[in-house]
């Protein structure tokens, strides 16, 4: 059986998210929009028009922890809630997790030449909390687990847009459904977030989501049911023509670079997005952080930790 979609509003630049309710041996909502009353609303309708009443619903899985996905997780308290280990950093709201979320932020805008007197900028890297769920998984789930109740539906872990996303693959069907994975009018974010293991190091989030996205290439799909706007597709010709755009864009910033001249991050950032980069610092970072991984790993570029304790490059 298709899941069922289920359009929600969001305060966010973004638009409607998309919620799916999946019938089979357990009923479960994929996603449950931003905690705002406007979602609850249109959640409630989407699910009447399917004659189900949210005190129905069994479980709810989550793609990721963004509060435009995690948000009325509360709303269905006796649902049993699953999704990646790294949604309970934000779910529990644990006061050690948010030190570290900060240090993280902060020792970053550092080696990436960020002005002190940007350095704001590293509270605002926090969701807007007020709008997603406050309860913790009752269990986590990964890449191979099947899907609670729905034997057909598997977990795939598809990390780059959050360090939590997971995406459900129906091999028989040949149909996804892919969150922020893959959507059909616009590129995803690959944001810069703390990772789950604070051992591991800063992810190289754009890296991440051109492994993620690549996996598609080899997978026979016929559709993704998007967490944003309509289904995809085409789905090899769109992640074909994305990861070449992204290597264009990555181009874009060696040719910035030469050898005779050493650039912050922060400093390529103010030349990518003039217009862009002072108010939306937190995005604009993340994708000139992601081109600089992209060529770090080609070789095409060189790294360097200044006498300031700042990152620069230059063509290799």
């Amino acid at each position: 059986m298709e899941p069922i979609r289920i359009t929600i509003p969001t305060p966010f630049a973004v638009g409607d998210v998309n919620s799916y309710l999946l019938k089979g041996d357990a009923l479960t909502l994929i996603d449950a929009g931003p905690k705002t009353p406007e979602a609850w609303e249109a959640l409630k309708a989407g699910l009447k028009a399917a004659n189900v009443a949210p005190e129905d619903i069994e479980q709810v899985v989550l793609t990721h922890h963004h509060p435009d996905h995690a948000g009325w997780v509360d709303g269905f308290e006796d649902a049993k809630l699953y999704g990646h280990p790294y949604n309970d950093l934000w779910l529990r709201r644990d006061e050690a997790f948010f030190d570290y979320h900060d240090a993280f932020y902060q020792e970053r805008l550092k080696e990436e030449g960020v002005p002190g007197d940007l350095m704001f900028w590293m509270k605002k890297m926090k969701r807007p909390l007020n709008l997603m769920g406050n309860r913790p998984l009752d269990m986590a789930i990964n890449e191979g687990d099947a899907l609670p109740g729905h034997p057909d539906w598997h977990v795939m872990e598809t990390l780059g847009h959050a360090q939590s996303h997971l995406s459900f693959w129906n091999a028989e069907a040949r149909t996804m459904i892919g969150g922020d994975h893959v959507i059909a009018k616009v590129s995803s974010n690959p944001l810069i977030e703390p990772p789950y293991n604070p051992e591991e190091g800063r992810p190289k989030s754009l890296l991440q989501y051109n492994a993620s996205l690549s996996r598609l290439l080899k997978m026979p799909i016929n559709v993704i049911y998007s967490g944003h706007g309509e289904d995809v597709r085409n789905v090899h010709e769109l992640v074909s023509t994305r990861l070449e755009k992204q290597h264009q864009r990555a181009m874009k910033v060696l040719a910035m670079l030469d050898r005779s001249h050493e650039q912050s991050v922060y400093e390529l950032t103010q030349q990518l997005f003039p217009h862009a980069y002072e108010k939306e610092l937190g995005l604009t970072l993340s994708e000139t952080i992601g081109q600089i991984d992209y060529l770090l790993e080609d070789g095409l570029i060189e790294e360097r930790l200044n006498d300031r304790g700042v990152f620069v490059y230059r063509q290799a």
